[in-house]
């Protein structure tokens, strides 16, 4: 039996670099003096890392919360760096190791101007698409890009499910990438890439952590989109008001030239109002006022049909997933792609076929019982999952397997939990990405937001494929199961390692193993289980 082939991930890094002189950046960083002697020196990438450091590399060393990257200069050295870009306390670190430097107040700002010059701005070289938002990020940007393929339209996308693109003779390359949006050497650098492969269109998911840390800077948006904002992220934001100060970064001339804004909720209505670049709104709910309103969606098939008013009259769109949620990110899709002047006919028929996103409410079994999976890491999205599961008809019950993730905003768990047995019948709460916390105490502070007096059967499972089979072993003809948290990952973060893992892969086999030995289980036989 032949092995379905490996992608191969491809560096991110262009392959002819345009490169440029330490005298071209000192000038557009107005860095301190350096060595007259520097001005020769001809770099032709930028990395943070120094074990990534490639001959004729500026290395960027900037402060840390634990010790200085510049502590890291003598390895710089030794993999060929030419150049250090770093702050004051960095530069004397740099001297030791025979490094020379330019200084400058915020290297890791610099970085982002450094990375843009080095590598010829090759944001300027393509059309770009960002999309900040709690949620919709992944499934807008990837819907435009699967869109424009179907057209034949050489087309990347750069987020949570990694880096892809197709260039213009039609060949895939897989980029690797770890964070949802690249630090900024990593993201100038797949950009060229892109843009010497004759790459039409980038589509970008821009985290609020990116905006605060730099790492989109120097690229400025054709259009950018804004989503929605909910609790998420308030272990490095703090408050909500600091995490829609950020996501409203992307909204300035700096970063975008003109932007998409969903006043579903008060904060896209609050950002439309204080947006500093031309906006365009659009809303799903029954009496928000905006420039395109979906005023009528029925289901159809698995997914919807959308009837939207708009300055140009009525209009019609296909959303291929179910839920209000995903005829929000299908709209948000359709104007995006309008704004890069991608319209018409063609293109709304592409959309409806190719607006799937894997791990996204994706279908991964409906034989008698349905199964779903999904990213659903927050209670919001979680709460819209499961709506948009108990809307679909046919539905009898639903079985949610559910969990939080380690390491991350623990205000969200017990709101997930609360969710959680509010709105499904069987709740089996168990591990999601446990990272460095100990998982028995992330599914403790899950289970506290659920009331003792809930209508759900709740169950604490120790292991994520365990929870999946009990789920299996529930559930009954007509009954959902979602698996949430997850999405279509590939692996499970436990105590610093990776193992291997798919929801979608569990899932399904553990339906098929059902099927082959059916069992009918009554309300009668689920023990509670807490």
């Amino acid at each position: 039996m032949s092995e379905t082939p490996v992608p191969q991930h491809e560096p991110a890094r262009p392959r002819r670099p345009r490169g440029a002189s330490v005298a071209e950046l000192a000038s557009a960083l107005g860095a301190a003096p350096h060595d007259p002697g520097d001005d020769a020196l001809h770099l032709t990438g930028v990395t943070l890392d120094s074990r990534a450091v490639k001959p004729g590399d500026l290395w960027s060393a900037l402060p840390g919360q634990v010790t200085h990257g510049a502590r890291f200069a003598a390895q710089a050295v030794e993999r060929g760096a030419a150049l250090a870009l770093t702050d004051e306390d960095g530069s004397a670190l740099c001297a030791e190791a025979g490094l020379p430097a330019l200084v400058v107040p915020d290297p890791r700002a610099a970085t982002a101007t450094a990375a843009a010059l080095v590598q010829g701005r090759p944001a300027e070289r393509l059309a770009t698409v960002g999309v900040t938002g709690t949620n919709g990020k992944t499934s807008i940007t990837t819907a435009i890009t699967r869109t424009l393929l179907a057209l034949g339209v050489p087309a990347g996308v750069i987020g949570t499910s990694g880096t892809s693109y197709r260039d213009a003779r039609g060949a895939d390359h897989t980029v690797a990438t770890v964070r949802t949006t690249p630090e900024a050497p990593e993201l100038h650098g797949i950009l060229a890439r892109m843009a010497e492969d004759e790459v039409a269109v980038a589509s970008m998911e821009v985290s609020s952590h990116a905006l605060v840390l730099h790492r989109a800077d120097e690229v400025v948006f054709d259009v950018a989109c804004f989503t929605n904002l909910t609790q998420d992220h308030l272990d490095f934001h703090g408050t909500m008001e600091e995490y829609y100060r950020a996501k409203r970064l992307l909204f300035t001339p700096e970063h975008a030239r003109r932007g998409i804004v969903c006043v579903d909720d008060e904060w896209g209505r609050r950002l439309a109002r204080e947006a500093t670049i031309p906006v365009t709104t659009y809303a799903t709910l029954p009496g928000v006022e905006a420039d395109h309103r979906a005023v009528a969606a029925h289901s159809e098939g698995y997914g919807s049909t959308v009837t939207v008013h708009g300055p140009d009259g009525e209009r019609t769109l296909h959303a291929a997933l179910p839920g209000r949620h995903y005829v929000a990110n299908t709209l948000a899709a359709e104007l995006l792609l309008a704004a890069i002047g991608r319209s018409g006919p063609e293109v709304v028929e592409a959309l409806a076929t190719e607006g799937t996103v894997p791990g996204r409410m994706e279908l991964v079994a409906d034989d008698g019982v349905r199964g779903i999976v999904d990213y659903s890491h927050t209670a919001d999205a979680l709460e819209q999952a499961l709506t948009t599961l108990r809307a679909v008809p046919g539905t009898r019950r639903l079985v949610v397997v559910m969990g939080a993730g380690g390491d991350r905003d623990r205000t969200k768990r017990p709101r997930m939990g609360e969710v959680a047995a509010r709105l499904a019948d069987v709740v089996i709460v168990t591990d999601d990405n446990p990272r460095t916390e100990d998982p028995a105490s992330i599914r403790d502070e899950v289970l506290a937001g659920i009331p003792e007096d809930t209508n759900a059967q709740v169950h604490e499972v120790d292991g994520r494929g365990a929870a999946i089979e009990l789920a299996v072993s529930l559930a009954d003809v007509s009954d959902t199961i979602l698996v949430a948290g997850k999405g279509a990952e590939t692996g499970q973060q436990i105590g610093g390692i990776v193992h291997p893992f798919d929801d979608r892969l569990r899932l399904r086999d553990a339906l098929h193993t059902a099927r082959s030995t059916p069992r009918r289980v009554d309300a009668d036989d689920m023990d509670e289980g807490r």
